[in-house]
């Protein structure tokens, strides 16, 4: 009798876990953390500032993206396929990185899943890519291709096992309230966290307000998990009235026959004229008009620092590894060599 009692005591137990959201638990972290970078260029070719950050701290691992898939006459097909011009330093691993459309969940991705891996591994093969032991997929998917996405995962990850390999996915934020999707390990994307269209003074690239509602989701994710944090700025584009343009292609704000400065961060159209935009297609263009501004977004060490402490409060072990977007000298030098110790740091 009494053994009976304590069955039902556990069971009632289990059941009010379950109905409060799972009992506490101590999240899994990645596989062999270390610190870590995106590469996400169409060209594969490091200068020697690159070189040095990469030596300077200690980076162990690149998620180097290889190709898009993009749908293309109703079918998904692979884009702008990186361009091998150098090599990886001996000692990083390489974590080949592949980008889809969300529109192509919609289009038989299921017979895709083999064509992927077979692509990622025969530009392994030609460019000399040896070591790789982990593929990872990015794609910002939602409730409505949830299904065909992580079918196409199932298939992704079942052909990367019988080759001893492991599947990661990217996690945006909004993610983390649905189901996890199937894979080895996640890299959460603290990154792109607000509506370049709002207007509204806070950062779209990262802003504390912005995260604080998915912190209380990040603990009872199961799904080993580290984080990327940006370095990296935008230049945003708006009309007169306020509403969003595009974002420039590494346009010289400094030219003062076109802008002219408006405050900290900001400029003023004083020239019409087409400019480059920053978009899957780099030549890309749009006209901009006199009267538009452009406001500067790059987020500080300072707000880095304090998202990084709330996800590690939240989520002890998420920053053991912790991914820099992106390795590119350009961006690089906005931030000093002590910036990067602490967003490198636990």
């Amino acid at each position: 009798m009494r053994g009976l009692v304590t069955y039902c005591m556990i069971a009632v137990m289990a059941a009010v876990c379950a109905v409060a959201g799972g009992c506490s638990h101590s999240p899994e972290q990645v596989d062999e953390p270390a610190p870590a970078v995106y590469f996400w260029r169409t060209v594969l070719k490091l200068d020697s500032a690159e070189r040095q950050f990469l030596a300077q701290h200690e980076i162990k691992k690149m998620y180097v993206r290889f190709f898009d898939v993009v749908l293309r006459d109703g079918r998904p097909m692979p884009n702008a396929t990186l361009r091998f011009d150098d090599s990886i330093p001996a000692d990083i691993e390489v974590i080949p990185t592949i980008f889809i459309m969300e529109n192509c969940l919609r289009h038989g991705i299921d017979s895709v899943a083999p064509l992927l891996v077979n692509r990622v591994l025969q530009m392994c093969e030609t460019c000399d890519v040896t070591g790789v032991r982990q593929v990872q997929i990015d794609c910002d998917w939602t409730a409505t291709s949830q299904q065909s996405y992580f079918g196409f995962l199932n298939q992704v990850r079942s052909l990367l096992a019988e080759r001893g390999m492991r599947l990661s996915v990217t996690i945006r934020l909004h993610q983390l309230r649905m189901t996890p999707p199937p894979a080895d390990e996640g890299v959460l994307m603290v990154y792109n966290t607000g509506d370049v269209r709002k207007n509204n003074g806070r950062n779209p690239i990262l802003d504390p307000r912005d995260v604080q509602p998915y912190l209380n989701d990040l603990n009872g994710y199961r799904l080993p998990l580290c984080a990327a944090y940006p370095a990296f700025g935008w230049q945003l584009l708006y009309a007169r009235n306020g509403e969003f343009k595009a974002i420039l292609y590494e346009e010289n704000l400094t030219d003062t026959t076109v802008y002219r400065p408006a405050g900290t961060d900001k400029y003023t159209v004083i020239l019409s004229r087409d400019v480059p935009v920053f978009n899957s297609d780099a030549s890309s263009n749009t006209w901009i008009n006199v009267g538009d501004s452009v406001l500067v977004m790059r987020p500080t060490a300072h707000v880095i620092e304090l998202v990084h402490n709330q996800l590690q409060q939240q989520r002890p072990g998420i920053n053991d590894q912790v991914v820099l977007y992106s390795l590119d000298s350009k961006n690089l030098k906005h931030y000093n060599t002590n910036d990067y110790e602490t967003i490198f740091s636990h």
